[in-house]
């Protein structure tokens, strides 16, 4: 007979068992790739380019609000500053896109391939699955996504210490921050074809070259202490020379055309399989604990602020990534990742449900759209609107799905329930 002091008998996986695991963990993933490519080839063709452009600004601003949901859902926290990581996202993708395209292909215009949003007027024969520009701009939207995740590791670790109000302060403070850092960029820089006397004055020239790419610069001269202006060969130049140059107020335009429904079908659908696994994770039990307890977490060994932390990076990286798809789909503009934006943000996560992954992604469709659909009211489409939020927050104040998810039974009893009680019936 068992005692307590023998060990437990590890039993071995079942044949199959691994298979079924790693079945389980790709599927999700190969669909959404699977959803994409529907997107592109099959929706596309039959929508206009307004309609075109109105799906994916659905998705994009599902990753956002998805996004936000791991921190201020799963974790409890209240941050009101998630453009500045959209900012900070699209405007590093976009300047390596831009700058990027000129080393490589001698201008900013887009070398996509049948996946991009826009491609060169060449044959269609001769385009590819996947070119080099999409290379560029893959790699482009992840690192922008990362730059994203580092700016929120230094601005969450010391200020997720703080709770509530304070919190929601410094995050307001952070995304006003990046606005106005960008407003104070140089402009865009334009490159032209110069004489190499100009650009290298008192080398020989190479043979059979006359003219060279450069842009033009500027710097202060040691001597006399005036500005002046210099051109410097594109492939002589300096990433921090010309990087920063996004713009300022003015805005950054110069991007290539690569988002379509394609990418941002893939990555929407990346978003949302993640964080439903992360919530379902030891990791999101974690952020839940300290959503509905954070003492009750400490006490029982939770490191809230690390795994605090650890949500505002993943929802910054995601933000970020969603800023990559913006940067190439519409003009970056300061105006456009100020506070009324965070604020929309939190309307989607707050209109669907704190916590839900599935109600905030209904909650970005109808922000988005609803919108629109009133345009033809003109004056009063604001005032049907606000009034429309107002009535969900006094007949609905925990969102549309409040925290369980689209496909959660005790949902639809909860909606069964509610329905038998209008009409008079006994619930069984």
């Amino acid at each position: 007979m068992p005692t307590r002091f023998d060990k437990p008998r590890i039993e071995p996986l079942r044949a199959g068992s691994a298979g079924r695991v790693y079945t389980r963990a790709v599927v999700p993933f190969l669909a959404s790739l699977a959803l994409a490519f529907a997107l592109q080839f099959l929706l596309r063709p039959n929508l206009t380019d307004y309609d075109a452009g109105l799906v994916m600004s659905v998705g994009i601003n599902i990753m956002l609000a998805v996004s936000l949901t791991i921190v201020n859902g799963f974790t409890g926290q209240f941050s009101i500053g998630h453009a500045g990581f959209l900012g900070v996202g699209g405007y590093v993708a976009g300047s390596i896109t831009y700058y990027g395209s000129v080393a490589a292909f001698g201008n900013g215009s887009t070398h996509g391939s049948v996946l991009s949003g826009t491609t060169l007027d060449v044959d269609a024969a001769t385009l590819t699955w996947f070119g080099t520009g999409d290379w560029l701009f893959v790699t482009a939207v992840i690192t922008g996504g990362l730059v994203a995740a580092g700016v929120g590791y230094v601005v969450g670790l010391p200020s997720l210490r703080l709770r509530g109000d304070y919190l929601a302060i410094v995050t307001l403070g952070f995304g006003e921050i990046v606005r106005v850092v960008i407003q104070r960029t140089g402009n865009v820089l334009k490159p032209q074809m110069i004489s190499w006397d100009q650009v290298h004055p008192g080398l020989p020239h190479p043979a059979g070259v006359e003219k060279i790419l450069a842009y033009q610069l500027s710097r202060v001269n040691e001597s006399t202490g005036a500005t002046e202006t210099y051109w410097k060969a594109v492939s002589d130049a300096h990433w921090w020379q010309v990087m920063p140059r996004v713009g300022g107020s003015l805005g950054f335009s110069a991007t290539p055309d690569y988002t379509s429904l394609f990418w941002v079908g893939l990555f929407a659908c990346v978003t949302l399989v993640v964080a439903y696994r992360l919530k379902r994770s030891t990791f999101g039990r974690a952020f839940l604990s300290i959503r509905e307890d954070e003492i009750a977490s400490e006490a029982m060994g939770v490191d809230t602020t690390r795994y605090k932390v650890r949500a505002f990076m993943i929802a910054a990286f995601f933000a970020g990534l969603a800023g990559g798809l913006y940067a190439h789909f519409k003009s970056m503009n300061p105006n456009e990742i100020g506070f009324s934006r965070s604020f929309d943000i939190v309307i989607m996560v707050v209109l669907g449900g704190l916590g839900s992954v599935s109600g905030a992604t209904i909650a970005a469709v109808i922000v988005t759209l609803l919108p629109e659909w009133l345009r033809s009211l003109d004056q009063y489409r604001m005032v049907i609107w606000a009034l429309a939020l107002i009535l969900m927050m006094i007949f609905r104040p925990q969102g549309l799905l409040g925290v369980r998810e689209v496909w959660d039974p005790a949902l639809w009893r909860s909606v069964r329930g509610l329905f038998s009680r209008s009409k008079g019936v006994p619930r069984a």
